[in-house]
């Protein structure tokens, strides 16, 4: 039998169904710069395929968003080390996106105060306007987190139809 090499994030319970149908699945656990380029590859492929007849300006607002997100994580949510970011995409019918960004940080302790344009826990060199962006580019975001434990974003954008009944 022929070797098949994916060379894909794993999610889910893909080896135990490479397993199921008589095949031995090998995979490795990635450090963390790895998985980091392996997210943003798999995000670029996801988004792109979904996007793919949509206008430069929507993608340009999906990236943005998610950009913000991810940063926030990375820079807010492991302060003092690195730490593991989740990136999930689904999309559902209506041509609705739905972005969910994840840490196990420090959690945010005062949401409200959190999405106060111009707020930031970061050096000077942080904006405070992450979550501002999130919203003006996405149609929802929502926010859940607890200190100690972790944060999770959820963003939503819905795509209009086009003419010809195509997003």
């Amino acid at each position: 039998m022929k070797e098949r090499i994916v060379n894909k994030l794993v999610r889910d319970y893909i080896p135990d169904i490479i397993q199921e149908q008589g095949q031995t699945p090998v995979f490795r656990t990635l450090d963390d710069q790895e998985y980091a380029q392996c997210l943003e590859q798999k995000l670029r492929e996801e988004v792109g395929e979904f996007l793919e007849e949509r206008t430069l300006d929507e993608l340009g607002d999906v990236k943005t968003a998610v950009s913000e997100a991810v940063t926030n994580a990375i820079v807010h949510a492991y302060p003092d080390t690195l730490g593991k970011v989740e990136l999930k995409l689904r999309l559902y019918p209506g041509n609705e996106l739905e972005l969910i960004v994840r840490d196990w940080g420090v959690g945010i302790p005062d949401i409200e105060q959190a999405r106060t344009p111009l707020f930031t826990t970061g050096n000077e060199e942080r904006s405070g306007m992450g979550f501002t962006i999130m919203e003006s580019f996405m149609d929802a975001v929502k926010v859940r987190s607890t200190p100690g434990k972790g944060t999770t974003v959820t963003m939503r954008k819905r795509f209009a139809l086009r003419a010809g009944g195509k997003a």
